[in-house]
């Protein structure tokens, strides 16, 4: 994980948003590099900060002795001198209370435009069950080229029947298919091979009808995301962009 995704991602880390294979990368680049755990220290001093020392305000004992004699009968003192000495000496507080208010507000709207979106984590969630299904060697559960074979191996395990086809035509030939978790529900993970690469295919039931490819690049992996017939797809590999595009365009023909 590089510096700039450590920035990226600090805000999720902290409030615990990250996948387990995110964190422990993120933890083992703070382990290695000195000026990001640096800041990762200054980010926790300044919310530990925030939590505990900028819920209340004590006032000065001054203030309540003041306020007592205040509220004295009229005979006991003279309010107008208390007036006087009383708004000159509390402006400066005012002023400092209303300067760290904006400050605070400033921060929030910050970490507020950093954080990632939900289709962002998303993505993030897809890349990071394609690397652990290759470094856990468990790639697929039912091992065929014939879709014939794996679309009835899904028949009992989801609440859906995924659309399994064949590309071999195409120069994406079916490996296989597993059963995977993403978006707190269980999905189909179709695998496909292009020459020595290797392609998950994501998918499970969405609200949206109908959405456009959209393409990203993920810690060195291609992602291309669209919706067909209230059916959520991610492909994800490390084939290039127009392979990997391609490889879209010809499951939606």
């Amino acid at each position: 994980m590089s510096c700039q995704k450590v920035s990226e991602f600090l805000d999720a880390y902290v409030d615990k948003e990250l996948d387990v294979i995110s964190s422990l990368e993120f933890e083992r680049h703070l382990a290695e590099c000195v000026a990001c755990r640096a800041k990762y220290d200054q980010y926790r001093q300044i919310q530990d900060s925030t939590k505990s020392r900028l819920r209340y305000f004590r006032a000065p004992e001054e203030f309540e002795q003041r306020l007592r004699a205040h509220l004295r009968p009229p005979e006991r003192y003279q309010s107008s001198n208390i007036r006087r000495e009383w708004f000159p000496k509390w402006r400066p507080w005012a002023m400092a209370a209303g300067v760290v208010a904006v400050l605070l507000f400033t921060a929030l709207l910050l970490q507020i435009a950093r954080r990632p979106s939900p289709s962002d984590m998303l993505a993030q969630q897809v890349v990071s069950s394609h690397i652990r299904s290759l470094l856990a060697n468990h790639l697929s559960d039912v091992v065929s080229s014939d879709q014939h074979t794996v679309k009835p191996w899904f028949s009992g395990k989801l609440d859906f029947a995924p659309a399994v086809k064949d590309l071999s035509s195409q120069g994406f030939p079916l490996a296989g298919g597993r059963l995977d978790y993403l978006d707190n529900r269980p999905v189909a993970a179709l695998v496909y091979k292009r020459r020595q690469h290797t392609i998950n295919l994501f998918l499970w039931p969405s609200p949206i009808l109908d959405s456009g490819p959209r393409t990203l690049t993920i810690r060195g992996y291609n992602v291309v995301h669209w919706t067909h017939s209230h059916m959520a797809y991610w492909a994800v590999s490390d084939v290039n962009a127009p392979e990997l595009n391609q490889f879209a365009h010809d499951l939606q023909d």
